[in-house]
């Protein structure tokens, strides 16, 4: 590794005023998100050094006062003066916006941190940071808080002369986020990511916070292999070899692993610089170009698929694919501030030409695995042909009735979307109050009859077919999959509402699942609610409480007192609540809970893999999935 990464290969741009006026900006926004981002800024600088070939161990803690550390044994940012600015360059590097070794400066051949404003950003948005660097034998160290620094560069101490690295510890400024503490599984989760996509570094994550101290090692020798074994636990792969295809084009490193499933449902992943791209772009744009072509040449070749017989589509062949597409590249140029689409043109034909290369090799090398995936699509082919004439009649039917809407639904006489909700309420019981209770002029009310459709454990034509889904479909006005269109919404709340219990719980998944794998853009939009409805009533001297939880009963009770006069009743189910009392507790938008479904396009993976391991049909991952998860489950009945 020749590259100089010296004090003068930091380059400055501009000056550091308007972070803390306007956070959202340069971190997305300043709720959990966004302050997560902070971490992932720097533990970007770290993977950068990794990249670069100089570092193999990084170590995160969230310390015990919910400040964090991020430790690496990369180079270590350098310490001398940069001629431009007259600082030393880390000052230059954690004050200066738009400073760093990722401009042309020669530091760093690729880099997540394209935008520079990782470590000066994160430095402004933090009540105080500290950094260290190993180099030489000794330590440097230097302060800063709320973004100015507390004393110059100064000789801290002697270290190994051996250790070289970077020592970041800092504090989120609660004066700029909502929320200031750390989620754990939320860091896990992305450092997990970070380690499959970076296959020879080790990340450590450490909770030290006193009654949750915890401690993982993410080391994957595998790589993106290792991600796509991940990724498919919770299904049934149809066959044992993970395909994976490698290679260098026009100087953009290729890699793309991918094994099919049992599953009809799509999990395709595209990172950049190992910045996750939910958008895809040109990267992902040539692989899907590759596999299509690929395997509808590799059918006609060795007879499969007739010659006369229709290509098969590139949506029946990624049916079941579990993918990971991975590129590094020396510039890469991102639409829009968020960094989540690729634009480069070179990308697709540098894809394209490794992914067509190497699966054509795979394919002749395993024609058992060949046949299968090719079986598997032509059957997916004849399902998405019966879908697509079911929709057609639908939409002919649609046509001829005026957009019918389906007659259990008591919509309401608003027809501005904007001041309109629908709650979905689960049995006919519930409904009928539902009916009575709601505010006619803009809550609408759609029951359904028993559990839903598991959409992770059918095809489209399934889907269509069933009664309970076409009912919502229909009520909703957008269509599903790729006939929806966001514009036709009929309602800016969709409110599912379902009873406190294992089976509402249930209930509500099965949607969400619907609701997540073929209209993802009401929840990504914020469209999607969770009704709450009570756990207890509690009646005193005529006087009446609802508690929404143990602890809000409790409190309750508290401040009564507790004697023979209390009467408490727990609701186990919605239907037991008459009208008033369901507008009360769960309609009525002055007092109502409402929960809204969000989520975040940084964790698509896991978002996925929690739905297949909840409504799949693998039970060891679903089991380990609640152990892991029941402590953070509220108002369960067992």
């Amino acid at each position: 590794m020749s590259a100089e990464y010296g004090a003068d290969q930091i380059q400055i741009l501009e000056g550091l005023e308007a972070v803390r006026k306007r956070p959202g900006m340069y971190i997305g926004s300043t709720s959990a998100r966004g302050l997560h981002h902070l971490v992932y800024e720097i533990v970007d600088n770290a993977i950068d050094e990794a990249l670069a070939g100089f570092c193999s161990n990084i170590y995160v803690s969230v310390n015990e006062d919910n400040s964090v550390t991020v430790v690496d044994d990369g180079r270590g940012i350098p310490v001398g003066i940069n001629t431009k600015a007259g600082l030393p360059a880390v000052e230059v590097v954690f004050t200066v916006l738009h400073a760093g070794g990722k401009f042309g400066g020669g530091g760093y051949k690729v880099s997540g941190g394209l935008h520079g404003v990782g470590a000066s950003v994160v430095n402004a948005l933090s009540r105080w940071l500290e950094v260290t660097i190993y180099k030489e034998g000794k330590m440097y160290r230097q302060r800063y808080e709320r973004g100015k620094v507390m004393y110059p560069l100064e000789i801290a101490g002697d270290c190994d002369p051996e250790r070289t690295g970077t020592e970041v510890s800092f504090l989120p400024d609660d004066q700029i986020f909502e929320e200031t503490v750390y989620d754990y599984n939320t860091l896990k989760q992305r450092l997990r990511e970070m380690a499959f996509l970076t296959k020879n570094v080790r990340i450590t994550l450490e909770d030290k916070r006193p009654g949750q101290e915890v401690k993982k090692v993410f080391h994957y020798e595998g790589g993106i292999r290792e991600f796509v074994t991940y990724l498919n636990r919770g299904k049934t792969p149809l066959y044992p070899d993970i395909i994976y295809c490698e290679g260098t084009r026009d100087g953009i490193y290729v890699e793309v692993a991918m094994q099919h499933n049992d599953s009809y449902t799509e999990g395709s992943y595209s990172f950049v610089n190992n910045i996750t791209t939910p958008e895809g772009g040109t990267h992902l744009t040539g692989y899907k170009n590759a596999l299509t072509k690929t395997f509808n040449d590799y059918a006609k070749t060795n007879k499969l698929i007739k010659e006369n017989d229709q290509n098969l589509s590139g949506d029946d062949i990624r049916e079941g694919l579990t993918a990971i597409i991975s590129i590094k590249i020396g510039e890469p140029q991102f639409e829009g501030q968020t960094k989540q689409k690729l634009g480069n043109s070179e990308a697709r034909g540098a894809v394209e030409s490794v992914v067509t290369e190497q699966l054509t090799i795979f394919l002749e090398q395993h024609p058992q695995a060949a046949k299968i995936i090719i079986e598997k699509s032509i059957v997916s082919q004849r399902a998405r042909e019966a879908a697509r004439k079911a929709r057609e009649l639908t939409r002919r039917k649609s046509a001829l009735d005026g957009l019918a809407l389906p007659g259990k639904l008591a919509d309401c006489s608003d027809k501005d979307p904007a001041n309109c909700e629908i709650y979905i309420v689960e049995g006919d019981s519930a409904g009928g109050s539902a009916k009575t209770a709601r505010s006619r002029a803009t809550q609408a009310i759609l029951p359904l009859r028993g559990k839903i459709l598991n959409v992770e454990k059918a095809r489209l034509d399934k889907i269509y077919a069933n009664a309970e889904i076409k009912a919502m479909i229909t009520a909703f006005g957008t269509g599903i999959h790729e006939d929806f269109d966001i514009t036709k919404l009929r309602y800016h709340k969709i409110i599912i509402m379902t009873d406190a219990d294992v089976d509402g719980a249930h209930i509500a998944t099965l949607l969400l699942t619907f609701l997540y794998r073929f209209m993802p853009k009401l929840i990504e939009d914020g469209y999607v609610y969770l009704a709450t409805p009570p756990l207890y009533k509690l009646e005193k001297n005529r006087k009446v409480w609802y508690a929404y939880s143990e602890e809000q009963l409790a409190s309750i009770l508290q401040e009564v007192g507790r004697d023979q006069n209390n009467k408490i009743q727990r609701y186990k189910g919605l239907g037991e609540m008459d009208p008033e009392q369901l507008w009360e507790t769960t309609m009525d938008p002055e007092r109502r809970i409402l929960k809204r479904v969000t989520m975040d396009p940084d964790q698509l993976s896991e978002i996925d893999l929690t739905f297949t391991t909840l409504m799949g049909d693998q039970v060891e991952p679903r089991r380990e999935f609640i152990e892991e998860n029941a402590k953070k489950v509220r108002n369960l009945d067992i």
